[in-house]
């Protein structure tokens, strides 16, 4: 349920935000940034194509005092070619607007992220060279803006960040695909792990944080691990079983649900008069056959022989 702000569906918690953001991937994320956390490793955080803002939302949680958080999508802008605004149109531009991002986001958090509205391409001269801990792409599927949207994480990211691709192994995104696998053969992207629906990456030793995250799925029965190597890479493939999203905080617009009204009760029959201790007696000592003879006199028949 949730309540309305002109034509804006506020959100009550965060499910209640339309998009893709797998309960798996919430919990590599939530994993990857507190342990960067715990470490003492400082950066800002950057998501490109952030749609009606589930994962920005939940990204923007691991905000700490500090750090900046920028996120870039084309909202209502025209899209830079032909190509852009005929995906644009296709998938989201009927809903995705920055006033809904921002009240989705707001209903979170008391403040907003610097929000960059136009191509992905403005990334470069508006995010600082080796600023980020952290960079999410989810924004075209198109190959060329996809490779520039790699680069762009690769001179933004500091030593030892993370990039997350999301689509990357989509039949409906081969444009990410290519662009995803190129990098990790010709560019020196090290693959982290792969979820069923993003490839996590660092441009450093991928190492230490492969055998942490091999340790921290090893404890747990909910996610099912398959390891294999390609192309001299260790592939960690991660896939969720009936796993449950990590906690998070309720929105603003919370309100616990009423219980329900209580079931109606069946209409209750009067109760019987009791029998005298006579007619007892005579229920018990006479014949059936005489007892149901009286009882029909009684109610004004004669017995029948």
């Amino acid at each position: 349920m949730t309540t309305e702000q002109g034509t804006i569906r506020l959100p009550r918690e965060l499910d209640d935000v339309p998009g893709w953001f797998p309960v798996l991937d919430q919990l590599l994320f939530d994993w990857f940034l507190s342990r960067q956390e715990v470490a003492g490793e400082r950066g800002d955080l950057l998501e490109v194509g952030v749609y009606m803002g589930k994962s920005a939302i939940f990204l923007g949680r691991h905000l700490r005092e500090g750090e900046a958080y920028t996120v870039c999508d084309l909202f209502e802008s025209d899209a830079p070619d032909d190509a852009n605004a005929a995906e644009a149109a296709k998938s989201y531009r009927a809903t995705l607007t920055r006033r809904a991002f921002e009240a989705n986001y707001l209903s979170f958090h008391d403040e907003l992220p610097r929000v960059l509205q136009g191509p992905s391409s403005v990334v470069p001269g508006e995010v600082k060279p080796r600023s980020c801990r952290f960079v999410h792409i989810d924004a075209s599927h198109l190959y060329e803006h996809v490779e520039g949207d790699i680069t762009a994480a690769r001179d933004a990211l500091l030593p030892g960040g993370l990039v997350v691709l999301d689509d990357f192994r989509s039949e409906h995104t081969p444009g990410v695909s290519i662009a995803a696998w190129e990098a990790v053969l010709n560019r020196g992207l090290n693959p982290v792990c792969l979820s069923t629906q993003k490839l996590y990456g660092t441009w450093d030793d991928p190492g230490p944080i492969q055998d942490a995250l091999l340790e921290m799925v090893g404890e747990r029965d909910d996610c099912h691990v398959s390891k294999q190597r390609a192309a001299g890479h260790r592939i960690i493939r991660l896939k969720s079983k009936g796993m449950k999203a990590p906690a998070f905080p309720k929105s603003r617009h919370w309100t616990e649900p009423q219980p329900p009204p209580p079931a109606p009760q069946p209409p209750t029959r009067p109760p019987r008069p009791p029998r005298s201790n006579t007619r007892k007696l005579a229920a018990d000592l006479l014949p059936p056959l005489v007892t149901r003879a009286i009882r029909k006199a009684r109610a004004g028949k004669r017995p029948t022989n």
